[in-house]
C-alpha cells in the first residue's frame, strides 16, 4: 500500500484541527486537498492515535511530536491561541492571556483596519488557501487580473502573518551520459513540442504513468494521458489527437525512453516530417520546460491528491491541466495564462502553421 507522508499522529491532528478551525484553512495549511481530508475523516474519524496506527499497520513508528508545535510570536497568533483555549473550555481569558504572555487589553482591542483593507486581506487569504502552492507574486497577479490595485509586498506580509508561505526544496541533479541530439530553442508556436512521462501510484500502491505533452513556446499543456502502461502506439494516439487540435509541430523533444525511441515512433515521425530532438541520457536539464511543468504538476496536483482509482486520477489531472492552461498565471509569460498568451500571438504575428495536407499553409496563431 502507498505510504502516506503523514504519520498517524499528524492525520489525527489534522482532523482535530479542522474541527477547531475550518476544513478549507486546515487543508491549505497542511497542503492537502479537501478530498484527502474527507477521505481521512471517513477512515479515521472518531479514532485515537493507537487505533489509527493499528489500522494502518505501518512498519516504522513516526515521531509523535513532528510538526505539531510552533512558536507563537505575533500578537495575532497569540490572540488566536487564546480564543482557541477559551473556546475549548480549557481556561478563562485571563488565565490564557497570563499563560501565553498576551496583554488582556490587546485581546479585547478592536481592529483599526478599514473595511477596504479587511476585504483585501480576506481576498488574499482566500486565494492563498484556494491555491496553496502559489507564491505571493502569483497571488498578486491573480488579484490584479481581477481589477485590484495591490502591492506585492502587502500580499507577502499578509501571507507571512497567516503562515501561508510556500516553501519548496530544490533538487540536485547529477550530470551523466553522452549527447544524442541537438538543442533547439522555440521561437514561435508549434516549433518545438516536448513530451515525457511522470510516475505516481494509487492509494493501494498500484503504479501508473502520465504522458505529458507541452508547447515550449506558449507553455500550453497540449495533452495528459493517464494509463497503467504507455506503449509507443499509445504515444502516437495522444500526439495525433494534439495535432488535430493544435497543428503539426516542427520538432519534438524527448528523452531516450523506450516509448520515444521505438521504431513505430520513428517511422511515424518520418512520415509526418517531424524532426526529433533527443536529450543526453541522464540530463533532464536539457528538457527544462517539460521538467518545470512536471514540477508544477507534482507540487500542485499529485502531491496533494490521493487517487482511489486510475479513472479518478485521469479526471483530477485533466481538471488541473485545464486550470493550468486557462486560469493559472505563468510568470515567464508576464503572468498571462498560456491560453491568453497563445491568443495574444494571433494579433501580433503570422507564422507558418504546418499541416499534413497543406504543410506550409499560413494561418494565424490562435488556439483551441
Amino acid at each position: 500500500m502507498k505510504r502516506s507522508r503523514f504519520s498517524e499522529e499528524e492525520i489525527i491532528g489534522v482532523l482535530k484541527e479542522a474541527e477547531a478551525t475550518t476544513v478549507k484553512a486546515t487543508c491549505a495549511k497542511r497542503n492537502i486537498s479537501e478530498a484527502t481530508y474527507y477521505g481521512w475523516r471517513k477512515k479515521y474519524g472518531g479514532m485515537d492515535v493507537n487505533e489509527a496506527r493499528r489500522l494502518r499497520a505501518l512498519e516504522d513508528e513516526p515521531d509523535p511530536q513532528r510538526g505539531e508545535f510552533k512558536k507563537m510570536v505575533s500578537p495575532s497568533s497569540r490572540r488566536r491561541a487564546v480564543t482557541h483555549i477559551v473556546g475549548e473550555g480549557l481556561g478563562s481569558a485571563a488565565q490564557a492571556c497570563r499563560a501565553i504572555g498576551l496583554a488582556r487589553s490587546s485581546l479585547y482591542r478592536a481592529s483599526q483596519a478599514s473595511e477596504e483593507r479587511r476585504e483585501m486581506q480576506t481576498q488574499i487569504i482566500d486565494l492563498s488557501q484556494q491555491h496553496p502552492r502559489y507564491g505571493y507574486r502569483r497571488v498578486t497577479a491573480l488579484l490584479r487580473r481581477g481589477g485590484k490595485r495591490v502591492n506585492a509586498k502587502r500580499v507577502q506580509r499578509v501571507r507571512r502573518r497567516e503562515r501561508l508561505q510556500v516553501r519548496k526544496k530544490q533538487r540536485r541533479m547529477k550530470r551523466v551520459g553522452i549527447s544524442t541530439g541537438q538543442r533547439q530553442q522555440a521561437e514561435h508556436r508549434n516549433e518545438v513540442w516536448s513530451w515525457d512521462i511522470v510516475h505516481d501510484q494509487t492509494e493501494m500502491g498500484s503504479p501508473f504513468r502520465i504522458l505529458t505533452l507541452i508547447d515550449e513556446y506558449t507553455k500550453q499543456s497540449l495533452a495528459t494521458h493517464v494509463a497503467w502502461s504507455i506503449r509507443a502506439v499509445d504515444a502516437i494516439t495522444v500526439i495525433e489527437a494534439a495535432i488535430k487540435r493544435y497543428g503539426l509541430p516542427e520538432h519534438l523533444r524527448s528523452d531516450n525512453g523506450p516509448e520515444f525511441i521505438a521504431y513505430a515512433i520513428r517511422d511515424w515521425m518520418a512520415n509526418n516530417d517531424i524532426k526529433t530532438i533527443y536529450i543526453k541520457p541522464g540530463a533532464p536539464w536539457e528538457q527544462p520546460f517539460i521538467e518545470s511543468f512536471h514540477d508544477k504538476l507534482r507540487d500542485e496536483c499529485l502531491n496533494r491528491e490521493i487517487f482511489g482509482s486510475l479513472l479518478e486520477a485521469s479526471i483530477v489531472i485533466e481538471q488541473w491541466r485545464i486550470e493550468y492552461n486557462q486560469r493559472r498565471p505563468h510568470s515567464s509569460l508576464g503572468y498571462l495564462t498560456p491560453a491568453e498568451f497563445a491568443e495574444q500571438q494571433k494579433f501580433q504575428t503570422m507564422q507558418p502553421m504546418r499541416h499534413k495536407d497543406n504543410r506550409w499553409a499560413l494561418e494565424s496563431l490562435g488556439f483551441n
